[in-house]
């Protein structure tokens, strides 16, 4: 008896516990083959295929607001996408596979699997997504970098925001260790061309949705204050609590009754960078007319990093007509220690799906700074806000730089 004659049951029991890549290719052996793979009524041989990979199964995965997944779910391209983006991120040479057009479809892959995961439950819990730990892994092998370094590669304004986007989310890569990387990553940052009304002072675009492109060279210039790392040193991935691990949504079982459905009540660390003020209006002015980077080349540059602890409450809800669930968060804040530092701000969700933070702080009844920024990951993710602060005048002269807020309890290590 040949294969192709034993009973559809057993063959498609026997595909089950092949590769994916490796039954697309038995598809294209025989009629008999390609009708059980390609055109089965239902999709019981793809479902099985996907939930023998190491990936969150669709059906209890949420998106970054918390919500499932829309059903009914595809398996069969669902699992073809991903085995697809996969292989590409995996080659030694992305762009020798890909088709023209095909690295946009790519990324926005990558991005599902990242931004439809399995939750935690509490924010306490140890247990880490699959769907995080396969595209940490598929990462491992430089896809960022190369992506990014390629020569003769023009990227589209939508590619380059989706790398700059899967690039917060994963954490440091070889690249980043190198000076001149944070070199470029310092200019964007203290540039003060890239604060405005229009972007809130902070990392949005002109329309209002996140600048990953910002939220990533923020990213870059906070994390070598909370890890270390030679140009030349060997590593596989880097976990941190800006790492991709920690990105994980939390969804507690009555999050849609919560008034506090980001999870801001606690206590929180609050970390910004800054500059000497005279160093950021010189390089400022220096880069009216060109580029000019001499001022983070320079080996005698200095960046202070700050830490504070923050203790966070709700004072108050608004009903948000876009989100029902999620309605716009007031809170109040005081810091620790001995400063007598107040905020005050508000949390919602953006039109892009997103979780906004916007707040103000100073001294009591002497507010001065106000900061922009985003939660990065799903909600109530261990990673917390990353943005910009600045003044609340909003001068020419006003200092600027990137901040971090992350809950007390985050900083735990994460064992994966």
């Amino acid at each position: 008896m040949l294969v192709n004659e034993l009973p559809r049951e057993i063959i498609e029991e026997i595909l089950i516990r092949c590769d994916p890549c490796d039954v697309a290719q038995v598809a294209q052996t025989c009629r008999v083959f390609y009708s059980i793979i390609c055109c089965a009524g239902d999709s019981t041989l793809w479902r099985e295929l996907y939930l023998a990979q190491p990936l969150d199964d669709p059906r209890t995965a949420v998106s970054h607001d918390g919500y499932p997944k829309a059903r009914p779910i595809d398996w069969k391209m669902e699992l073809q996408r991903i085995m697809r983006a996969g292989t590409v991120v995996t080659s030694s040479n992305p762009f020798d596979l890909l088709r023209p057009g095909e690295l946009h479809t790519v990324l926005g892959t990558l991005l599902d699997v990242v931004c439809n995961s399995a939750p935690k439950r509490t924010e306490e819990s140890d247990e880490v997504s699959a769907n995080l730990l396969w595209v940490a892994a598929m990462f491992r092998r430089g896809f960022l970098d190369q992506i990014k370094q390629a020569d003769g590669t023009i990227l589209s304004a939508d590619e380059r925001q989706r790398i700059a986007q899967l690039h917060t989310y994963y954490g440091i890569t070889h690249a980043d260790a190198r000076p001149h990387s944070l070199v470029q990553s310092r200019a964007y940052v203290y540039s003060m061309c890239n604060y405005c009304s229009d972007t809130k002072y902070g990392p949005f675009t002109k329309k209002g949705v996140v600048n990953w492109v910002h939220m990533q060279a923020l990213h870059h210039v906070m994390s070598m204050h909370l890890i270390s790392l030679k140009e030349d040193e060997d590593f596989d991935f880097v976990i941190f609590p800006m790492s991709l691990p920690y990105t994980q949504t939390v969804v507690s079982e009555y999050l849609n009754d919560d008034e506090d459905w980001a999870g801001l009540t606690g206590s929180w660390v609050v970390s910004f960078c800054f500059c000497d003020h005279r160093d950021l209006m010189a390089f400022n002015e220096a880069n009216r007319k060109q580029v000019d980077l001499s001022l983070f080349e320079d080996p005698g540059f200095r960046e202070a990093f700050r830490s504070l602890d923050a203790n966070l409450s709700v004072v108050r809800t608004e009903p948000d007509p876009e989100h029902p669930t999620r309605p716009i968060i007031h809170f109040y804040g005081e810091m620790q220690d001995s400063s007598t530092s107040t905020m005050t701000g508000s949390v919602k969700m953006t039109a892009d799906n997103q979780i906004e933070w916007q707040f103000v702080s100073g001294e009591v009844g002497s507010t001065i700074w106000s900061s922009s920024g985003i939660q990065v990951g799903g909600l109530r993710s261990s990673f917390g806000v990353l943005g910009s602060w600045t003044t609340i005048f909003h001068e020419d002269d006003d200092p600027i730089g990137p901040f971090w807020l992350c809950k007390r309890s985050s900083i735990t290590p994460i064992e994966i």
